[in-house]
């Protein structure tokens, strides 16, 4: 084997080395990119929640002030 060959041959495994080390971090990327749409619709799954539980609080209390509203009060007397 000629030194040439060998230079060729050492040439094509780091080419091929960094190809698979470039294809290697391409995946962690895809990875990195999907775990962070994961958390960022769970974060807007969370604020869904929390806003339609502000919403039925909300109500609920619209609904007590009005049936305070038309509910007499009762009168204590004192004996």
């Amino acid at each position: 084997m000629s030194r040439s060959t060998a230079s060729r041959r050492s040439r094509a495994l780091f080419l091929a080395l960094a190809l698979f080390a470039t294809s290697m971090l391409a995946g962690c990327a895809v990875v990195t990119v999907a775990g962070a749409v994961v958390g960022v619709a769970a974060t807007g799954a969370g604020l869904a929640v929390n806003a339609a539980v502000g919403a039925v609080k909300l109500t609920g209390k619209a609904v007590g002030a009005a049936a305070d509203a038309v509910t007499p009060s009762p009168s204590f007397s004192t004996p």
